[in-house]
């Protein structure tokens, strides 16, 4: 068949790869000069910085994401470093301890801290390993078989009855039921503002995922090993686009093309069919199928048109809430700032009130780095990416896609400073030890996302949030990518985008 696919992110390049490699001809088209979207390195003056993922899950040994790249053949070519990170919380930034002491170390530090919180933290911790086992019968169970899968699903209902009150709250409805301190309830829970969605948004057994103890202690057993649900995270040696140009070359080696700067204008529908996409310049691709990734407004209601899809999903589609973007200034510098953060990453909680911090970033109100942000430093561990000596850094925070006062062109380098100062509070002398920097607002995440609202990550798990299915009412039209996924993130849109190619092959 002929395959044209929309988006040269992970997910289009993942799909591209296992069709090109099954003998299809595929070609990928990317509006943007460079691959890759946002999972995509920059270069500047000899430092280079991720503009998407961090420590990501999925690619350690027997994960997803690396039984994809070992389908794909690319395993070898992308390595990675097994590591974690840290937190820093006013009255609870914990760092480990240099002798392991077990993997509910944290635990006994914040008794130490919050005295009054002891019998709730043992609570909480027992909550936190009863979703870990019922999340561990789930992962055995995707890929058990017959038998072993009904008993796997029948352990599964048996270990849900424990937490199975918990099914209808929300995150902030499941800190109140343990903990009184604001300071607690932050301290679990505030990775929910990466995804711009409030505590009363998450789904509450949602919580322990995102919060595993191995992101903050990479001496804790992991999976496979242990047989534990509890991933490994790791960062790309090299940085991302190592990952981006592996799975490429798998597309160009069996013949198919990935053509950079070229935009399409709609997808073409004839009796019900998708039959192949009109370019900007007007020339047609005709194709047998097209995968489209990128926002779901601007492939249905732009590119496909509303007129081609049921009611009932446009209704889908203006339902879900999308996140915000970010603000990330990258600086080359002259100093070891592991001086000041011992781990490549540290997020950095400025606030207890994320309800309040959520509903000022969407309309609009940036609070300029004071409700919190992240430190990264790629070059600790792939020193590739700085000149010998000197360091590549990453700020970034959440922020809004639209701003209230002003616009982001004007006030990019204003803000961009002002970013910076509240990362000098624990680095000093950034601003004074720059080399070069380079700013990414969101007017060019919108620009490198083909995005009129620039959803950062996708789409969020939001209570009630619906991404559309893979599989479109328009025959041979399928959606992939971060707005097809609950939570985006590299590992989803790559497992994603291995789904839809297997389908496909398996003639759905």
């Amino acid at each position: 068949m002929k395959v044209v696919i929309i988006g040269s992110g992970m997910a289009g390049l993942t799909a591209g790869a296992y069709l090109a490699k099954a003998g299809h001809e595929v070609t990928v088209l990317e509006q943007f000069p460079t691959p890759g979207g946002v999972t995509a390195t920059v270069q500047q003056d000899g430092f280079g910085w991720d503009i998407g993922p961090l420590l990501m899950e999925g690619f350690a040994p027997g994960d997803k994401a690396r039984l994809i790249l070992e389908e794909l053949g690319v395993s070898e070519q992308v390595k990675v470093v097994h590591e974690d990170r840290l937190l820093w919380q006013e009255g609870c930034a914990l760092e480990k301890p240099a002798e392991y002491e077990g993997p509910y170390w944290r635990r006994e530090r914040l008794k130490m801290l919050f005295p009054e919180e002891r019998s709730a933290l043992d609570r909480y911790y027992r909550f936190y390993d009863q979703m870990l086992a019922l999340m561990g019968l789930a992962r055995r169970a995707e890929a058990a078989h017959g038998m072993a899968a009904l008993w796997l699903k029948l352990r599964m209902l048996l270990a849900l009855q424990p937490v199975k009150k918990y099914m209808n709250w929300n995150g902030g409805q499941l800190m109140d039921h343990f903990f009184h301190s604001p300071s607690l309830k932050t301290f679990f829970l505030g990775i929910v503002a990466d995804f711009v969605t409030a505590p009363s948004e998450f789904p509450a057994l949602g919580v322990p995922s995102i919060h595993l103890e191995t992101a903050f202690d990479k001496r804790i057993p992991t999976y496979p090993g242990a047989k534990s649900v509890q991933t490994a995270y790791t960062y790309i040696l090299g940085g991302c686009q190592i990952l981006v140009n592996a799975v490429l070359r798998v597309i160009l080696e069996h013949g198919g093309q990935v053509r950079t700067s070229t935009p399409v204008k709609r997808i073409v529908i004839e009796n019900g069919r998708a039959t192949g996409v009109e370019l900007a310049d007007g020339r047609i691709e005709t194709a047998d199928l097209v995968l489209a990734s990128g926002g779901m407004k601007e492939v249905f209601f732009d590119l496909v048109g509303r007129e081609h899809i049921p009611a009932e999903l446009a209704a889908q589609i203006e339902s879900n809430r999308m996140m915000e973007s970010v603000l990330m200034v990258q600086l080359g510098i002259d100093f070891d700032p592991s001086l000041y953060q011992k781990a490549a990453l540290c997020y950095y909680y400025k606030t207890d009130d994320m309800e309040e911090a959520v509903r000022r970033l969407r309309s609009g109100d940036y609070h300029e780095g004071k409700d919190g942000f992240l430190i990264y430093v790629p070059s600790l561990h792939s020193p590739s990416l700085a000149p010998a000596g000197k360091y590549a850094v990453t700020i970034y925070t959440v922020a809004p896609d639209t701003l209230a006062a002003g616009n982001w062109s004007s006030r990019r380098e204003e803000l961009a400073d002002k970013l910076i100062a509240e990362a000098e509070a624990h680095i000093p002398g950034l601003r004074q030890h720059t080399l070069t920097s380079l700013v990414l607002t969101p007017e060019e995440f919108r620009q490198r996302t083909h995005q009129k609202h620039h959803s950062f990550g996708g789409v969020p798990p939001v209570i009630g949030n619906k991404p559309p299915a893979h599989k479109t009412p328009i025959a041979g039209l399928w959606f992939i990518g971060a707005q097809s996924e609950s939570g985006g993130g590299v590992l989803n849109v790559m497992v994603g985008a291995r789904k839809v190619a297997k389908r496909i092959l398996k003639g759905e």
